[in-house]
């Protein structure tokens, strides 16, 4: 077994400093993981990705990875659905099955005391759930009217659409749920076929932040993983992103239209990324001192909020954003985003727009750094987008680094105003589809 030290200096609360010491482990199997001892508090944080997520699904199965995962925990070896829960609950342990657009998420919690018990437990909810009928139907039904309840959701109908646009036949481009149709139709080998592409060791990303030692999570991991299967389905190709310039609207009866905007990203290994990421905190990151807040909601009172970000895809990069309007004012929000759009580009940004910028990122930052759980969930995530085990040590400083010309460099780049795509949902009075 291996394992290296990187110390991560992080400011938590001035003038209090913490030093967050990642190791990285590597099980007598071969399985990698990074790890953060804490033994202050007899518990343990574990956090597992296996990259891939509902972009796996066949067309003709679209929804599979997503009932398949919301079933892993619904009974496992001799145990059914509800003899599994009271053996967790007993254990205190808690236990977390997601599947988003590139992963699917495991999430552990588990007292040191009952630490080998739980990991057993969970164990045979990873490598031998049971897909029993009874529970199938219940948890299908449970899909099925979630994806009712996003046919009349405007934020869920815009969000589809825009995917739609944006991505076209890539699993992208259509819900990782699935549709009434293909979800009513899998059945249980589809999703023990799901399970055996989706979770694979040759795709596992794993943090663990607690009271444990490296020698302990390497055996741990072996247990734990050991006996998945050693490759899995083919992750997707890369998404064109086929967004055009223009405004998409789609009636629908709500007093207050959705909207969704946004263009072709940039990739989180490209070396403007610190700059554009600078850049989308000026134009409508999470301050409300955002352009796009500033504009929309301070001065004119046409929305609650508004936001934009960095989406970054596995096979594709996005930036985007949304809002809401009243149905008669969404014309004028609309217009002001195309003018703040346009505005970035021609004016760039000022030195007071730009440090205020800095000062948030590098000061909310550390604040992400709050407990175990979510110490070990940033970990795993900086895995799951190739980023260097000190990069908490070294992020601020690339943002402290980004420059005037830098951002205005990024912003002649990336923020293209013959390539932003607007989608509305609603019934908005005086804006019109476009080509």
């Amino acid at each position: 077994m291996f394992w290296r030290i990187v110390p991560l200096l992080l400011v938590l609360a001035s003038p209090l400093r913490a030093e967050i010491a990642v190791k990285e482990v590597i099980s007598p199997g071969g399985i990698k993981a990074w790890l953060v001892e804490e033994h202050s508090i007899p518990f343990t944080a574990l956090e597992i990705r296996f990259r891939g997520g509902t972009a796996l699904d066949a067309p003709e199965h679209r929804g599979a990875v997503n009932l398949m995962t919301a079933l892993i925990e619904e009974g496992a070896a001799e145990m059914n659905a509800q003899k599994f829960a009271e053996a967790r609950d007993a254990l205190a342990a808690e236990f977390r099955f997601d599947a988003s657009t590139d992963a699917v998420a495991v999430s552990a919690r588990m007292l040191s005391e009952n630490r080998d018990r739980a990991a057993e437990l969970l164990r045979l909810a990873l490598q031998q759930p049971r897909f029993d009928a009874d529970a199938i139907e219940r948890v299908r039904g449970q899909v099925l009217a979630g994806i009712r309840g996003a046919a009349k959701d405007p934020g869920a109908i815009a969000s589809d659409l825009f995917n739609r646009l944006a991505f076209g036949d890539h699993p992208y481009g259509s819900s990782g749920d699935g549709t009434e149709q293909s979800v009513g139709a899998l059945t249980r080998d589809d999703i023990l076929a799901t399970h055996r592409a989706v979770l694979a060791r040759d795709r596992v990303h794993v943090a663990a932040v607690g009271d444990i030692t490296a020698e302990e999570l390497g055996t741990l991991l072996d247990h734990l993983l050991g006996g998945l299967p050693k490759i899995g389905a083919p992750l997707p190709g890369p998404a064109i992103v086929g967004l055009t310039a223009g405004v998409t609207v789609k009636e629908f009866p709500t007093p207050q239209a959705v909207v969704r905007f946004g263009t072709e990203g940039i990739k989180r290994d490209d070396p403007d990324f610190y700059a554009a990421f600078v850049l989308n905190e000026i134009l409508g990151g999470e301050r409300f001192g955002s352009r796009l807040m500033r504009e929309l909601r301070e001065k004119r009172g046409l929305t609650y909020g508004v936001r934009t970000l960095l989406a970054d895809y596995d096979q594709a990069d996005l930036v985007t954003g949304q809002f809401a309007s009243d149905n008669t004012k969404v014309g004028e929000a609309i217009r002001l985003v195309q003018e703040e759009w346009r505005k970035l580009v021609e004016d760039g940004v000022t030195e007071q727009e730009l440090a205020g910028a800095k000062t948030f990122l590098t000061g909310a930052y550390p604040l992400r750094f709050d407990g175990n759980g979510a110490i070990a969930n940033i970990l795993v995530g900086m895995q799951m987008t190739g980023l260097p085990i000190d990069y908490p040590a070294t992020r601020n400083e690339r943002i402290e680094a980004v420059t005037l010309a830098d951002v205005k460099r990024v912003a002649e780049r990336l923020i293209r105003p013959e390539k932003l795509r607007i989608v509305v949902v609603g019934q908005p009075e005086g804006v019109v589809s476009t080509p």
